[in-house]
C-alpha cells in the first residue's frame, strides 16, 4: 500500500513528541534578563561609589588648599599689623621720652607763680595710657 502525502505528514507529526522547548527558552531568556539587570545595577552602584570617592577626595584637596592659602594670608596680615603697631609704639616712646625731657626742664625752671608742670604731667599720663592701649591691642593680636 502506498500512502499519500497528507498521510505521511500526519504520521510524522504523530511520531515526534510534543515540544517543551518554548517553556525552556522563555525561562532561559528570563534568567538572562535578570542576570543582565543585576549586573547593570551592581555596575552602576560601583561606578557611583567610585565617582563619589573621587569627588570627596577632590573637595578635600581643594579645601586643604584654601585653608592653607587663608592661613598664609592671615599670617601676613597679622605680621603687617604687628609691624605697624611696633612702629606706633616706637613713635609713642620717643614722644614720651621728649615729654619727659620737657617735663624735667619745666620742673627745673618752674617758679611758684606758674603751674605748667601740672599740664605736662597730664599730657604724659595720656600718652602713657595710649601706649598701654596699643600694647594691649598688640597682645590681643598675637
Amino acid at each position: 500500500m502506498q500512502r499519500t502525502s497528507p498521510e505521511i505528514y500526519r504520521e510524522a507529526y504523530r511520531e515526534t513528541p510534543p515540544r517543551n522547548k518554548k517553556r525552556g527558552a522563555f525561562l532561559f531568556f528570563l534568567l538572562l534578563w535578570v542576570v543582565l539587570i543585576a549586573c547593570g545595577t551592581l555596575g552602576a552602584k560601583w561606578y557611583s561609589d567610585r565617582i563619589q570617592q573621587r569627588v570627596a577626595l577632590d573637595v578635600s584637596r581643594q579645601t586643604a588648599a584654601q585653608i592653607s592659602e587663608m592661613q598664609q594670608l592671615y599670617d601676613s596680615r597679622i605680621a603687617k599689623m604687628e609691624t605697624g603697631y611696633q612702629e606706633q609704639i616706637a613713635k609713642m616712646e620717643s614722644k614720651i621720652q621728649s615729654l619727659n625731657e620737657l617735663l624735667t626742664f619745666a620742673k627745673d625752671n618752674a617758679d611758684t607763680k606758674t603751674d605748667n608742670s601740672n599740664k605736662l604731667y597730664t599730657q604724659l599720663a595720656e600718652v602713657k595710657k595710649q601706649l598701654a592701649d596699643l600694647k594691649k591691642s598688640l597682645d590681643v593680636l598675637k
